[in-house]
């Protein structure tokens, strides 16, 4: 079953966080989109649930020959969280990502100013973070958006996507208080295929899908 985009894919999952919303498990919820894509899911999210909508820049570090295949993400200043495991099957080595992950960081930093536009994160002390994004393919952004996330001492955090692989979505449920993916096709292949439409977004889309949401 494909969603048509990622308008409708956000209302089904704000649907299903609503529900959780009211029976009290989702205390002062504030809702953090993975950009560029998880952006449009994200405010039909904030918007079912009445809580404030930001972003939360996360890169994916790529391998040098094929950059779709995700090795590692950064996010903020943090030191780049790999996946030791394909970095083995690859034959890659940090020193050899080097110069992907400082373009990667130029790119993230960009964003983040351009996005919030001098306004400061938001505290996440005691509330509930939900991260979301467009779909879970391999994890790695998911992975380290939630450990930096953890780190801003929520009081719960939830990972909310409308698809994903159930291996990568199994794997989260060792990082997030709450895991809810609404589909996990067994013959997962990608994330865009799982949806009718999935063009891309631009810098343009994401800024005005913020400013819709705190309208």
């Amino acid at each position: 079953m494909q969603f048509h985009d990622r308008t409708e894919a956000g209302r089904e999952l704000a649907e299903r966080l609503r529900i959780r919303q009211e029976k009290d498990v989702l205390p002062h919820p504030v809702v953090l989109a993975l950009p560029r894509g998880g952006v449009a899911v994200a405010r039909e999210v904030a918007r079912a649930l009445g809580a404030p909508l930001d972003v939360l820049v996360v890169r994916k570090i790529g391998a040098p020959f094929q950059e779709e295949l995700g090795v590692g993400a950064i996010v903020g200043d943090d030191d780049p969280l790999f996946d030791e495991d394909a970095l083995v099957q690859l034959g890659l080595t940090r020193a050899m990502l080097a110069p992907v992950v400082e373009r990667e960081r130029r790119e993230l930093h960009r964003r983040e100013r351009l996005y919030r536009q001098g306004r400061p994160a938001p505290d996440l002390t005691g509330r509930t973070a939900i991260v979301v994004d467009d779909g879970l393919a391999t994890g790695s952004t998911a992975r380290a958006a939630l450990r930096y996330v953890r780190r801003q001492a929520p009081e719960r955090v939830v990972l909310a996507v409308p698809v994903g692989s159930p291996h990568a979505a199994d794997q989260m449920r060792a990082e997030a208080d709450e895991v809810l993916c609404l589909q996990q096709p067994a013959s997962f292949m990608a994330v865009g295929l799982c949806y009718e439409r999935f063009e891309q977004l631009t810098d343009e889309d994401v800024l005005r899908a913020l400013h819709t949401a705190a309208g």
